[in-house]
């Protein structure tokens, strides 16, 4: 099967659409086409991204988002060719049509197998897991499975796939645990190590921890207990080019509130909006942080992220936000452990 027709998508169908047509396709791009099979626009990972930033409901048309006039080559172009283009014109993907227009391929720069990523990641291990006890009274939450693996080992291995091979895991509780069972992480071919913290130190404060890491490289924190099909590539390029400090992941969460809401002016009711849907952007508990701001926390001892997120919010180049589309599951509850599970096939 060609493997350009997974990211092919009619140009009447809807953003959720689209976002299910990039996953499933595995490309970071999405082709649009009308019924004739004319190329008429793409929708990259990014476009979604900012789709989710303003807010844009999931069921606007994907003709309405997507980037019309897209660079294309024609089939009788070489392959030489062809990537010269994708280089001078500083993209990733290439549209093949034949010369009525028609969508016949997918050229792309992205790789079944990618180099190391030099980035670290920071794995956040040591909470109780209370919330999931009995489960967590003799083992670690990140070492509780979802699948045939423990969770932490899941975090471990989509990492991997996107090149990241320098992990750092912070441990408290049943630490000797969690160390016995990845040791230096050789046995996945990457390299672990531990920042053990005496006592709690909150939900960022072993960053304090760290030795000094590459000042041009910014660390990967995610708590240990979350499971992702976020593209960690993209996230580490999105921070790169804000510019900020500190790039926070978010997920849209929903509430609906279950009954008719009345707009006022003083005593006067001026309409009545039955079961509004309000929209929130909520932490990942995923972020993206400089090393100059990881040398300005050490010594400040107890440190929640949100705090530091906060410290961050008035600086030059602010926060930065990186919205999820991807599958995403806070392991809190045991609701929340059964969830992933339906998730995991392995």
């Amino acid at each position: 099967m060609k493997e350009y027709l997974k990211t092919v998508i009619d140009k009447n169908k809807k953003l959720s659409d689209a976002i299910e047509t990039l996953h499933k396709g595995g490309l970071r791009i999405s082709l649009v086409v009308d019924k004739k099979g004319l190329l008429i626009g793409t929708i990259t990972d990014g476009d979604i991204r900012r789709a989710l930033i303003n807010k844009v409901d999931l069921d606007t048309p994907v003709k309405n988002i997507m980037k019309s006039n897209p660079i294309t080559a024609l089939e009788s172009l070489s392959s030489n060719k062809i990537d010269s283009l994708m280089d001078s014109n500083d993209i990733m993907h290439m549209p093949i049509i034949d010369s009525e227009g028609l969508l016949v391929g997918l050229e792309t720069k992205y790789k079944i197998y990618r180099s190391k990523v030099e980035n670290p990641v920071l794995l956040m291990a040591g909470g109780f897991g209370k919330r999931l006890a009995p489960l967590t009274d003799s083992v670690p939450k990140p070492l509780l499975k979802v699948g045939k693996k423990p969770i932490l080992e899941t975090i471990i291995n989509r990492f991997k796939e996107y090149g990241f091979y320098k992990f750092y895991i912070s441990t408290h509780y049943r630490s000797e645990m969690i160390k016995d069972y990845f040791e230096d992480g050789s046995n996945w071919q990457i390299e672990i190590k531990y920042l053990d913290e005496d006592k709690p130190m909150g939900t960022g404060g072993s960053l304090q921890l760290l030795p000094d890491i590459d000042d041009e490289l910014p660390l990967i924190l995610m708590n240990g207990d979350i499971l992702t099909q976020v593209n960690f590539e993209s996230l580490i390029d999105h921070h790169n080019k804000s510019k900020s400090n500190i790039t926070v992941c978010v997920v849209e969460y929903d509430f609906q509130v279950p009954y008719g809401v009345l707009q006022v002016n003083k005593t006067k009711v001026k309409q009545i909006v039955e079961k509004p849907i309000h929209k929130f952007f909520v932490n990942a508990g995923i972020y993206v942080i400089n090393s100059n701001l990881i040398n300005q926390v050490r010594g400040s001892g107890h440190l929640d992220m949100p705090d530091l997120v906060t410290s961050e919010i008035d600086s030059p180049n602010g926060v930065n936000m990186f919205p999820l589309h991807e599958e995403w599951v806070d392991i809190g509850r045991l609701s929340d452990l059964n969830k992933a599970k339906s998730l995991i096939n392995d």
